[in-house]
């Protein structure tokens, strides 16, 4: 049996990891058998909120892994415990039967496979010591873009606790309350009440992602959200190859077709955004934007 590594996608929140992804599992890689909407696979990002939370971090305070990272024998340990995880019947979620009972767990797979999840641009060291010789793909995106997006997420997660729903107030408060509370599923994300806290949590996640490329070298690559939508074909082609997936000229046609490339640089079209990066250039600029 030859075992395939991971292919590990990593990058901001909003920033187009989910269609990169289902691109790629249009074209071959598996990414899990049960996702949530955003194509994560539930049992990958079930342990990376899982490992996060071990560190009283989380989506939006990522950066509180490094007390996990520095504690060489909770590390070790926490390490052994997902390795122990992976070989039980939780997998299922991921693998499906029919790979769970033929492989057992992912550490066996040897067919091409991955994940994304956000999460991993910092939990990418536990990966790492678990899969050393995955690979990794980060995707970026122009930063005002991004914090325009997560502004806009924050308006409809706070848009569940207004007073639209008053004539069945309680019985829809006691649907949220059942849906949110028990599993501590997230409202709104707060910390990005404004454009500046926005653009500084982009800058985090993109210069930690950055510092995990120049480690891995040739067992990694970039690749512009903006690029991906003005030359879908070519980017797609070099994906493909990166991932070791085989694929024809008809095949990344088909999976390239309903690609917006409108959808690039969307801030221009908002005079208040285009001053709000001209406000932030320097900072825009020393990202490569």
């Amino acid at each position: 049996m030859n075992i395939v590594p991971p292919i590990i996608i990593i990058g901001m929140s909003r920033s187009g990891t989910g269609m990169l992804t289902r691109i790629l599992e249009e074209l071959g890689l598996f990414v899990g058998t049960k996702k949530e909407e955003n194509h994560e696979a539930i049992f990958f990002e079930q342990l990376n909120k899982w490992i996060l939370g071990q560190c009283s971090g989380g989506l939006e305070n990522p950066g509180a892994i490094k007390f996990l990272l520095e504690n060489r024998e909770a590390r070790v340990l926490f390490v052994d415990f997902i390795r122990y995880i992976m070989k039980t019947p939780r997998v299922l979620s991921f693998l499906g039967w029919r790979k769970y009972l033929k492989y057992r767990t992912p550490t066996k797979l040897d067919f091409p496979w991955g994940w994304k999840d956000p999460r991993n641009t910092f939990t990418l060291p536990i990966w790492l010591d678990i899969f050393p010789e995955a690979k990794v793909i980060h995707i970026c995106r122009h930063g005002v873009d991004v914090a325009n997006s997560l502004s806009v997420r924050q308006e409809k997660g706070l848009s569940r606790l207004r007073g639209r729903h008053q004539k069945f107030k309680s019985l829809y408060w006691f649907y949220l309350m059942l849906k949110f509370v028990p599993k501590q599923r997230i409202f709104v994300d707060l910390r990005c009440s404004n454009m500046e806290e926005s653009l500084t949590m982009w800058e985090e996640y993109v210069q930690e992602a950055r510092s995990h490329l120049r480690d891995l070298k040739d067992r990694s690559c970039e690749v512009k959200y903006e690029d991906l939508l003005a030359e879908p074909s070519r980017v797609i082609k070099y994906v493909a190859n990166f991932c070791e997936i085989q694929v024809s000229q008809s095949d990344i046609e088909r999976v390239t077709r309903h690609i917006n490339g409108a959808r690039s640089y969307a801030y221009r079209h908002y005079p208040e955004l285009v001053a709000f990066a001209d406000q932030v250039s320097d900072r825009l600029k020393a990202q490569g934007y």
